[in-house]
């Protein structure tokens, strides 16, 4: 056997499968299963398929889902980093399946850190609406902003705050939540040995307290007729549902949409929540709300291609809590680009601080936004870009939210990174360049995957460039950013100048 789990882990299971046991306990025999995700906001499935340099095979619960060998090592080549996939656990794709995501929506992923499901939820809102990614872990979030950035995302502010904070300023916001709740991860030692060598039976009781906490910020998050997704990557019914039935225990106005006949996806346990009454573990609850757990869903490792996961889809129902405080925490900015004033601004006015000082950075703040705007009427093809650019720790972003909105909040990224302003001058970012298509460049470079070239470009080199390879709008010369693509899906930044590309690709994103 490849893994070795905890013998008192095991003896648990045992106890809970009953005649499934060995079945259970056999797959960690298996060999682990890989996947990618195709990126819809850059590329469309069918396209993929066709263009895709190793072998895919579909993943039933995802249509963007697609098994891969893993010794063809997708990480190593030009699309990832192009940013046409994102590697991802077969398992790890079916919460936000869930989660139902819809154009337009405003949609929070609480748990976020390293951005695999946010990059899902930004391919579902299609560049409209509004994504909040967080997790409260600082050093983690750094992955997350460079996941966000690498995937083309637009309309995305990134977080590194607690629930509770996020409740206060956003409360009753969100038409849909997602929380990958930090879990005991007992579903995923076959896939982290290291994790089953260091697991401890007392992690499921620290965890589900943690677990119980998350869903009651998440609950004074949810807007009337919105929908939470809860999921883990363990078995221990403490941290599924036990943590469910607490839930809505406290909470009448929510129930479980059950998840019904689903390929793969095995209902939840009820009678598991009598076990833990009868060892003295866990309460008894009233036979409605139990009944619901029945509802939740499981992946198996010894029933799917895919590591232990369990999925629970909650919807609050009635009116719930009005929307009066949604509005009172500072602009939002519409899907049109312009603003709405909410009622605190609207009844205070404009009338600000008097004072020679902020009268002068609102000057500075305006000519560094100009310099933004000059920069797109140069180098981009009047492209109508979402959000309203605002200064941020003296970078320029366009964000889905006014800057007053984020107040008090410990702010990653505010929206989409576009870039610095020196001199009255915008050098711009990499994210500005992941994000857009080729066509919303005044002029494009385009390299091809299978020559090498591409991987130079990737490796931080400076290339040998005929002129006549680089495509200009009609009237525009060679002078000026290029925006480098790879089969036509963009890269980054380069500057042409007698027949050399100066390669713009930044350092912390190379080929290594």
């Amino acid at each position: 056997m490849a893994v070795q789990p905890p013998k008192e882990f095991l003896e648990r299971m045992r106890e809970l499968l009953g005649g499934e046991y060995d079945a259970f306990y056999a797959s960690y025999g298996n060999p682990r299963f890989a996947g990618i995700r195709v990126n819809t906001l850059k590329i469309d499935p069918a396209e993929f398929r066709e263009a895709a340099p190793f072998e895919l095979r579909p993943i039933p619960w995802c249509k963007t889902g697609y098994y891969v060998d893993e010794q063809t090592k997708p990480g190593k080549h030009p699309y990832y980093h192009a940013g046409l996939y994102y590697i991802q656990e077969p398992s790890a794709m079916a919460p936000v399946e869930l989660l139902d995501v819809a154009p337009g929506e405003r949609v929070l992923d609480l748990c976020a850190a390293p951005g695999g499901k946010s990059t899902q939820i930004a391919a579902k809102l299609r560049g409209s609406g509004m994504l909040v990614t967080n997790d409260i872990n600082a050093e983690r979030t750094k992955a997350l902003a460079k996941n966000i950035e690498l995937y083309g995302v637009r309309n995305a502010v990134v977080l590194a705050e607690s629930p509770e904070r996020i409740a206060r300023a956003f409360p009753y916001s969100f038409d849909k939540i997602l929380i990958d709740a930090p879990c005991s991860g007992e579903g995923m030692f076959r896939k982290d040995e290291d994790m089953a060598r260091l697991w401890e039976p007392e992690w499921v009781r620290k965890y589900a307290g943690m677990q119980r906490d998350i869903l009651q910020s998440a609950a004074a998050l949810l807007a009337p007729g919105g929908r939470i997704v809860y999921s883990t990557c363990t078995f221990a019914p403490e941290e599924n549902e036990a943590t469910i039935a607490d839930f809505l225990l406290e909470h009448p106005e929510f129930r479980v949409v059950p998840l019904g006949p689903k390929p793969c996806i095995s209902p939840g346990r009820p009678e598991w929540l009598t076990w833990l009454a009868e060892r003295g573990e866990g309460r008894v609850y009233p036979p409605e709300i139990a009944a619901q757990t029945a509802g939740c869903g499981r992946l198996w490792p010894h029933k799917v291609e895919g590591e232990g996961h369990f999925l629970a889809v909650l919807e609050r129902q009635g009116e719930g809590q009005p929307q009066e405080e949604d509005a009172g925490y500072g602009i939002l900015v519409s899907e049109r680009g312009g603003q709405t004033q909410s009622k605190r601004d609207s009844r205070q006015g404009h009338r600000g601080r008097p004072g020679a000082g902020r009268d002068a950075k609102a000057m500075d703040e305006r000519e560094v936004l100009e310099s933004w705007r000059a920069f797109a009427r140069e180098h981009l093809n009047e492209a109508e870009l979402p959000g309203e650019p605002l200064l941020f720790g003296g970078n320029v972003y366009l964000s889905p939210l006014g800057k007053e909105r984020l107040d008090g909040l410990k702010v990653v990224r505010p929206g989409w990174y576009v870039g610095t302003v020196k001199n009255g001058r915008l050098t711009p970012g990499q994210p500005l360049a992941t994000a857009l298509s080729p066509t919303e460049a005044v002029r494009v470079l385009d390299l091809d995957a299978s020559d090498g070239e591409a991987i130079r470009y990737l490796k931080g080199e400076t290339l040998q460039v005929e002129a006549a390879r680089i495509r200009c709008r009609e009237g525009v010369g060679l002078k000026g950013y290029v925006l480098v693509t790879v089969d036509g899906h963009s890269l980054g930044w380069g500057k042409w100048q007698d027949g050399l590309l100066k390669n713009e690709y930044p350092a912390g994103w190379r080929w290594t």
